[in-house]
């Protein structure tokens, strides 16, 4: 819509052509991302994520507009559907099915058998400050486990640099797999921004982790594979380009925490 109606009235009364319209979108869509850091409404790296998607949008709505200033005697077209996009978007919203569940799966080779690996798996220490440049910016990042009590029913924490994950184990099967819920999770990233907090709605419930699993297997020269799988749902349109950004994410943080099982279990040997 910024676009469109930016695109339309860069070229009325006369048309100028597509060039000034789309400059005029980017500029407006630049100015509206910077408005939501202004009144805390949005932080950096959110706005960072979205950006080639609303520019994108941005660039096709103001060709439209060019061509609807170049073609029509008159607004009424563009101000109708001013109007009733946003009515249709939010009609479209309330009938969506309820959020897919995917899944991601990262997996590492260990230089040590299953039952040495087992134990840091169920726990482990401090990790190291991340070096990936994707979990510098602010993203939430593991920083040690524990579990309270032993099997299923037993309690697992996950801590991360926002809080912890709170995982109740479901299934226990050492050494093989360890499986759990996710009861409670910590908010997802600390956003960059110049206030200490920012309202983001959509950071509490548009990615939510459902459950995870660990599976522990033998290679023929006495190794590990240790796979790590997380299975979250995404309530974010359109899923697929943020589904490229989440199991980015998920990845990483996944890596971060296999490649520490990794070293613990290695050392130990």
């Amino acid at each position: 819509m910024i676009g469109t109606i930016g695109g339309w009235r860069v070229n009325r009364p006369a048309y100028r052509g597509v060039a000034p319209a789309v400059t005029v979108g980017v500029i407006s869509c630049l100015l509206c991302g910077g408005l939501l850091i202004v009144f805390a409404m949005e932080g950096i790296v959110c706005l960072a994520m979205v950006a080639p998607l609303a520019m994108g949008l941005t660039l096709v709505g103001s060709l439209f507009g060019a061509l609807f200033a170049r073609g029509a005697s008159s607004g009424g077209g563009v101000t109708a559907m001013a109007i009733v996009l946003p009515i249709v978007g939010t009609t479209d919203a309330a009938l969506e099915p309820e959020p897919t569940v995917f899944a991601m799966t990262s997996e590492i080779v260990v230089d040590a058998p299953p039952s040495a690996v087992w134990p840091n798996v169920v726990g482990f220490s401090e990790l190291p400050p991340p070096s990936d440049w994707l979990l510098k910016t602010g993203i939430a990042c593991p920083v040690r486990a524990r579990i309270e009590g032993e099997g299923v029913g037993a309690v697992r924490y996950c801590e991360f640099t926002t809080g912890p994950f709170v995982e109740p184990i479901t299934v226990w099967d050492p050494p093989h797999r360890l499986g759990f819920n996710v009861v409670e999770q910590p908010e997802p990233l600390a956003e960059w921004s110049p206030y200490e907090e920012v309202y983001a709605p959509h950071l509490h419930d548009t990615m939510m982790s459902q459950r995870g699993q660990f599976d522990l297997s033998e290679t023929e020269n006495g190794g590990t594979l240790l796979r790590g799988t997380t299975w979250y749902t995404l309530d974010l349109a359109p899923a697929p380009y943020w589904r490229l950004w989440s199991d980015l994410v998920v990845h990483r943080i996944h890596m971060q925490v296999l490649t520490h099982v990794k070293n613990l279990s290695e050392a130990a040997g």
